[in-house]
């Protein structure tokens, strides 16, 4: 059964989310939430296995919610947004979110969302959340010291790894391109996302482009 906590200011959204998650024989609404202090009490206290979290609330907001959730356990968290460009978003990626969902999003979408964040994987295709952080970086030089010190500890071969892994590539594909095996690559990226403290590809994605590993408009 995948518990599920959901965290809006809208009470009709609310409503209407729990119907159709609760038609499922494989989840159950546990609690909700009105504001982001609210939704990271309730994940303390309820241990959810997904929160379903709107980006846009009063008070603590849905990034500040998703960081607090995220980092006090094994929870994952799906940022519900209005636009697929939200200016939001990349930064919610960042604090741990696994992916984002459409609030327009048919039915169908939401609940393949939640069962795919429930079993640990990440909802963005990696070529969108390329698209995404593009947008949210293009025109940044400056990289952070926590930035260089992550990059230091990659080898030359992780780096190159790394920077085909946030272009969008699958492990197939990177796998292909240096002419490695399948597992070696599997390998390099697991090494990889813990040198540069990333919970996912998508993490890992966002720090490429933040480190200048790779740049909006570089080939794919």
């Amino acid at each position: 059964m995948i518990n599920v906590l959901i965290a809006d200011d809208q009470a009709l959204i609310r409503d209407g989310l729990s119907l159709i998650l609760d038609s499922q024989p494989d989840m159950e609404v546990i609690g909700e939430a009105s504001d982001g202090e609210e939704a990271v009490r309730a994940a303390a206290t309820l241990r959810p296995d997904v929160v379903l979290m709107d980006i846009r609330m009063p008070g603590v907001d849905g990034l500040e919610a998703t960081r607090r959730v995220t980092s006090g356990g094994d929870c994952r968290v799906l940022v519900l947004t209005t636009f697929d460009l939200d200016e939001y978003v990349v930064e919610a990626l960042k604090a741990g979110a696994s992916g984002f969902l459409l609030k327009s999003s048919p039915r169908q979408h939401l609940l393949h969302a939640v069962r795919t964040a429930a079993d640990g994987g990440a909802l963005l295709d990696p070529r969108l959340t390329v698209r995404l952080v593009e947008e949210h970086v293009r025109g940044r030089t400056n990289r952070s010291p926590a930035t260089e010190k992550q990059l230091a500890r990659l080898t030359a071969r992780e780096r190159e790894v790394l920077g085909l892994l946030a272009r969008g590539l699958s492990n197939g594909e990177i796998a292909r391109h240096l002419h490695l095996g399948e597992t070696t690559v599997k390998s390099h990226v697991a090494h990889t996302l813990d040198k540069i403290g990333a919970r996912d590809r998508i993490q890992a994605v966002v720090f490429s482009y933040e480190a200048g590993i790779v740049r909006p408009g570089d080939p794919a």
